[in-house]
This record gives C-alpha cells, sequence and structure tokens, in this order.
C-alpha cells in the first residue's frame, strides 16, 4: 500500500521543496512586531496548503496574539484512530545578519542541507507532514488515520495563548495520539526515538546592599559585598558532586530503572570536547553525563551580574547583585514546589546586611514520559528503522517542550515526538539547516508511520 505513496513523494521532490522554499522565504518571526504580516502571511500559507489537498475543514483561528491554524481530515472511519498534529510556523530572528553565508529567508542548497531560518525548526519538519498528507490523498484517495492540524504562531515566544485554547476548545482538538516534530534525533541519520522530556522552572534573584555603589576604601571591612554575598550564596546551592543541595529538591523524583540505564547507554555518544570545547564533563555523583543530562534533574546559574562592568578597574562595594537560575525537572518533580523549595533555601542562606528579593520564572512546565514500550512508539521505531536501515536508540531530552505537558495534562492521551532534526542543524543560530536525508527518510518515515497505526 505505502509503494504509491513513496513514488509519488520520489516523482514530486523538486516541486515540494519549491513549496518548501516559499514557506521558508516568509520572515514569520513572532517576537517581532513588525514581521506581524508576515507571520500571518505564514499562517495563510499553511491553511491554503491544507485546503489545496482537501481537508474537510481549516480554520485560521485569531488568538489575542498570532494566528493558530486548525485542520481536519475525518474521513478514515470510526474504526480509525485520531492524531492531533502540533507544530509552528514561527521562527526565532535572523541575527546576527553579517554571520549567514546566504540570506536567512532566501533559501539555499549546500552540500545536501537545505540552509534557511525555520528549515529545522520547525518549517520544514511541519511542511515534512503536510506533503506526506498530499501524497496519500493524492494516490489512495484518502489518509490511512483520521488527522486534526494544530500549527501555531507563537511557539518561539511561550506558546502565550495556545494553553487556553486547547482547554477552552477542548472538544475540537481531542484526538487519541498526538504527534509532534520538533526535535531530532541525536546524530545524522540515526533514527531516534524521544520518550521523554525535562520540566523546567527558574528564578531570579537580588541581593540589595547599599543604596548605592559605595567607596570600597572607605566602606569595605564594615559594608556587606553583594557579589561576595552573591557568591556565597550561590555555592550553598550545589556541592563539587553536582549534586543541589536545596532540601526536599529529590524527594520527588521517579528513580532511574536499570532498564532505561541500559536504554541511555546504547545511545551514541557526544564527544563533549569537539561540540563544546571542554576537557572533561561533570555529571550528579553515581550518574553518566548521558544518564544525567537525559533523565536527572539539573539546576544552573544562567546569568550573574553585579558591579563594575567596563574597562578597567573600579574600586567600589556594588550596591546590588543579581542571578537568574533553572533548573530542569524530571517526572515526579512540580515546578511550583521546586521554586518554593528554591526560595527556602535562598532564605535560609542569604547572609546578613543584604536583602534577599525573589521574581519567580512565569514559565514553567512539568516533566514528560512516555513508556517507551508503549504500541505507538515501538511502531515509531520500526518505522524510522525501515527508512533509515537502522535500529532504533531511544533517550529523554534535556530540554523542555511546554505544549508536550499541556497536551498529556488536558487530553491525556500518548505523545510521540518523531523528529528528524540533527545535532548539526544549529537552531536559533545563523546558518541554520536541515539535511536532505532527513527530510527523504523522513517522509518515508512518516508514511509507514501512518500505515503502522491505521487501526485502533
Amino acid at each position: 500500500m505505502t509503494e504509491e505513496v513513496l513514488q509519488y513523494l520520489k516523482e514530486n521532490r523538486d516541486a515540494q521543496l519549491n513549496v518548501l522554499h516559499n514557506f521558508l522565504s516568509i520572515p514569520s518571526i513572532s517576537t517581532d512586531s513588525s514581521h506581524k504580516q508576515d507571520v500571518n502571511k505564514a499562517a495563510e500559507f499553511v491553511a491554503d496548503y491544507l485546503n489545496s489537498i482537501s481537508f474537510d475543514k481549516v480554520e485560521i483561528q485569531e488568538t489575542k496574539g498570532h494566528p493558530l491554524v486548525y485542520g481536519e481530515w475525518l474521513g478514515a472511519g470510526e474504526d480509525a484512530p485520531t492524531v492531533l498534529l502540533y507544530g509552528h510556523y514561527d521562527v526565532q530572528p535572523a541575527e546576527p545578519l553579517e554571520l549567514w553565508e546566504s540570506e536567512p529567508f532566501e533559501p539555499e542548497i549546500r552540500d545536501g542541507r537545505l540552509y534557511a531560518r525555520g528549515s529545522s525548526d520547525d518549517k520544514g519538519q511541519v511542511f515534512m507532514h503536510l506533503a506526506v498528507f498530499e501524497a496519500f490523498i493524492k494516490t489512495k484517495g484518502a489518509l490511512p488515520i483520521n488527522v486534526k492540524v494544530c500549527i501555531e504562531g507563537e511557539e518561539e515566544i511561550g506558546s502565550e495563548n495556545l494553553y487556553a485554547i486547547l482547554k477552552e476548545k477542548k472538544d475540537l482538538f481531542q484526538a487519541d495520539f498526538a504527534v509532534i516534530s520538533d526535535s531530532g534525533m541525536v546524530a545524522s541519520g540515526q533514527p531516534t526515538i524521544l520518550y521523554g522530556l525535562k520540566g523546567f522552572t527558574g528564578l531570579e534573584f537580588t541581593l540589595q546592599g547599599p543604596s548605592s555603589d559605595l567607596h570600597s576604601g572607605l566602606y569595605g571591612g564594615a559594608v556587606r559585598n553583594p557579589a561576595m554575598a552573591m557568591a556565597h550564596l550561590l555555592a550553598s546551592l550545589k556541592d563539587e558532586d553536582e549534586v543541589v543541595q536545596v532540601e526536599g529538591f529529590y524527594d520527588d523524583v521517579e528513580p532511574l530503572t536499570e532498564e532505561e540505564r541500559s536504554l541511555i547507554a546504547a545511545v551514541p555518544g557526544e564527544d563533549y570536547q569537539q561540540s563544546t570545547g571542554v576537557t572533561k564533563t561533570v555529571s550528579e555523583k553515581g550518574y553518566t553525563a548521558k544518564e544525567h543530562t537525559m533523565a536527572r534533574p539539573t539546576l544552573e546559574i544562567n546569568g550573574l551580574f553585579g558591579g563594575y562592568q567596563g574597562e578597567g578597574t573600579k574600586t567600589i562595594i556594588p550596591a546590588s547583585a543579581t542571578a537568574k537560575m533553572t533548573c530542569r525537572l524530571v517526572p515526579g518533580q512540580e515546578p511550583d514546589k521546586i521554586q518554593d523549595l528554591l526560595i527556602k533555601h535562598l532564605e535560609k542562606y542569604v547572609p546578613t546586611g543584604v536583602t534577599l528579593n525573589v521574581k519567580r520564572e512565569a514559565l514553567s512546565a512539568k516533566a514528560y514520559k512516555v513508556d517507551p514500550n508503549h504500541e505507538l512508539i515501538k511502531k515509531a521505531a520500526e518505522s524510522y528503522a525501515k527508512a533509515f536501515g537502522k535500529e532504533t536508540v531511544f533517550v529523554r531530552m534535556g530540554g523542555s517542550i511546554p505544549v508536550v505537558e499541556w497536551i498529556d495534562a488536558i487530553y491525556n492521551i500518548p505523545i510521540v515526538l518523531l523528529g528528524f532534526g540533527t545535532p548539526e542543524d544549529r537552531l536559533h543560530s545563523p546558518n541554520e539547516s536541515f539535511p536532505l536525508e532527513s527530510f527523504d527518510k523522513g517522509l518515508e518515515t512518516l508514511v509507514h508511520y501512518w500505515n503502522a497505526v491505521k487501526m485502533k
């Protein structure tokens, strides 16, 4: 059944790449208000494509920010499952423009890669699904499953309005399972099942000392230095073995099973010296670097500032010092509870002579994990292997995708993360690209997958 569909994709590859070229040419930068018309144009592109391939219903739904595209094709019947496909058409800003080797919104193919902003994150991966839907409908007259499509325009600015829409219109978006292609593989050409994501939360906190910067010769030894106080406070959060010292931080963490440790061990290891420049990795005592990044919680300082930042020396006691801190969470940990524990720790260990002011990170998310032995996951792994000619590896990712947790919380359905990006794609950076191998084999993977899950 799939051969005719695959042949259609092969014969129409150049035409599809031309359509994708047009999609990528739209500078749909959601964070920049001057590109609002471009964002709307990208939404219209998606809606027009769905209409052109005969979806039953297509709507551009207005939000308080950028529009969301909803589409459905429900002709497979009640015996077939319904999938909710999520993706986004908005992109990151392209700056710094001088670091691009080609124009970010003038797609160009070089050395087997398609270069353009959004080529990997997420326009290229969204388009692959639409192209496969077209191939099924043009060759078979129907899709093997029922499909609902949710393509938003605010992912790069935190999906500000999506949660409310998914909750308000629960019946409209209801499905048997969800598929998201906004992720990647652990290595080029290595099929990868992402079965878990970390949660996220954080704080920004300031230590306020004197009302203004002070002369260090006149006040040093009498007035607490907020920068030094911050150093002491930060040092109390984690020991040299990368073990977080915040009381209760690990209380709700689900233990890492031997089965999962075996899955993680089978994942190709990263050459950290080559990819990051560091000569030695550090991880939580008792866990490998892969285990820590994929499946154990982390606490990191993301920004630290206070005092004089200019050239040379300025002999002051700064008035304040500020730190930005985030935590990646694992199943069992609640973001609000972790924030409470962090604040309690900071209040307990803040040095005398300074005042602590804390700002909670508003955007938080729980961790997500699906059973790697779930039938939908196994079929995805088999579909990957057919297309790429390699056994699929199973990973949990250190990053967070809030919409995954929202879909899980609202709909309580399995979520399959079918990503085709690679570590070399340079997401959010100059010269973002997507390998044509991932495009071709990804299309084949999706054909196999939709055919494999066509019956409940």
